[in-house]
């Protein structure tokens, strides 16, 4: 899990720029899948198809992740950029980032006005990425453009992954990553089932769940399953009924998720697949939480909402510092993830009885 979770963040993909990500999988999957595509979106759809042929059994975990595109370029060869996805800026100043042209990676660094130069009121303040730059050492405009830097060009961070104490790792682009890893697993690992299954691995969820939405339209399944992330509250500075899922204690199964205020534009996870996911835990006695998550949603939100309605829940990963270029997750709560996926596709003949 390790070693392919590095693979998976070592890639880079922001919103709609998803290739590099879907090449890692595409190879991991190879041999491993009955048929493997890419539809017009840019979704990678694999499946194996089952004795029975029923249930269908849909997973998503999306390949985007949160980042940055050049959006001006000034005479001395500064960059400024928009945020793509829900990016937070504190975080911002004074990371490494790569800038993805025609002609290769550019490394270059977030500034801002150093503190010796501001005034008193202004080092009281959080710079906002209005403020800020990249300097990617070139010294105008035209030499930035030789090296290829472009309008629309998407900019990464420049995180690997490095593991921590207790199983922990930390690294960029773990929201969905994650995901993709348990998925990549789950399919490789996935034994002779009644159920058919698809994998998707889908694009632009970071900005509208736009991926899941054209991908359960033309797979309609009977159910869905959403691998993705949750916010864990287990360091300093959150109390712990505002996020009780602490990381290493296990897969958190979703009731519901949602705009802080009122739970709404989010998921109600249906209570069957709820079920589902609950008995495919305790069959092997597998650490789980529960998960009501206020201020997010997944790609089971739009899955749900397909045709006719689609069966939906979701297996969070409990994950620190989120959209940062540092989140955190337990290997063990990924490993959990895939049994509990295991397990639900061998249970989900009898809970849906098709």
């Amino acid at each position: 899990m390790k070693e392919l979770l590095a693979k998976l963040v070592e890639a880079s993909g922001i919103p709609g720029a998803e290739d590099s990500v879907r090449e890692v999988i595409k190879k991991e999957l190879q041999g491993h899948v009955g048929e493997m595509f890419t539809d017009n979106l840019g979704n990678l759809i694999t499946k194996k198809i089952g004795t029975l042929g029923k249930p269908t059994v849909m997973f998503a975990a999306h390949m985007d992740e949160v980042g940055l595109m050049v959006k001006y370029i000034d005479e001395k060869g500064f960059i400024k950029f928009a945020k793509v996805g829900g990016v937070v800026d504190q975080p911002l100043l004074s990371q490494r980032v790569k800038i993805h042209t025609e002609k290769g990676s550019i490394v270059g660094i977030i500034g801002a006005k150093p503190p010796h130069l501001m005034k008193e009121e202004e080092r009281k303040k959080i710079v906002e990425f209005e403020d800020m730059f990249i300097d990617v050492g070139t010294t105008s405009k035209e030499d930035a453009e030789k090296l290829g830097v472009r309008i629309g060009n998407p900019i990464t961070f420049e995180r690997g992954l490095v593991e921590l104490r207790n199983k922990l790792v930390t690294g960029k682009a773990l929201d969905d990553r994650a995901g993709c890893a348990i998925l990549i697993e789950t399919m490789k690992r996935l034994p002779k089932t009644e159920a058919t299954v698809y994998a998707v691995f889908t694009v632009q969820e970071e900005i509208g769940l736009r991926g899941a939405t054209v991908s359960a339209f033309k797979l309609n399944p009977n159910l869905a399953i959403a691998l993705d992330i949750t916010s864990a509250g287990d360091y300093p500075g959150i109390k712990e009924f505002e996020s009780p899922i602490k990381i290493g204690h296990g897969p958190a199964i979703k009731i519901v998720d949602g705009r802080k205020e009122s739970l709404g534009g989010g998921l109600v996870a249906h209570p069957k697949v709820r079920e589902l996911l609950i008995k495919a835990a305790e069959k092997e006695e597998i650490p789980y939480q529960l998960e009501v998550m206020e201020g997010g949603t997944t790609d089971a939100t739009a899955i749900q909402l397909s045709r006719e309605g689609i069966p939906a829940g979701v297996i969070s990963i409990p994950t620190r510092y989120a959209h940062s270029p540092v989140e955190v997750i337990s290997l063990e709560d990924a490993e959990n993830a895939v049994k509990i996926c295991l397990n639900a596709v061998q249970l989900a003949p009898r809970f849906f009885g098709l």
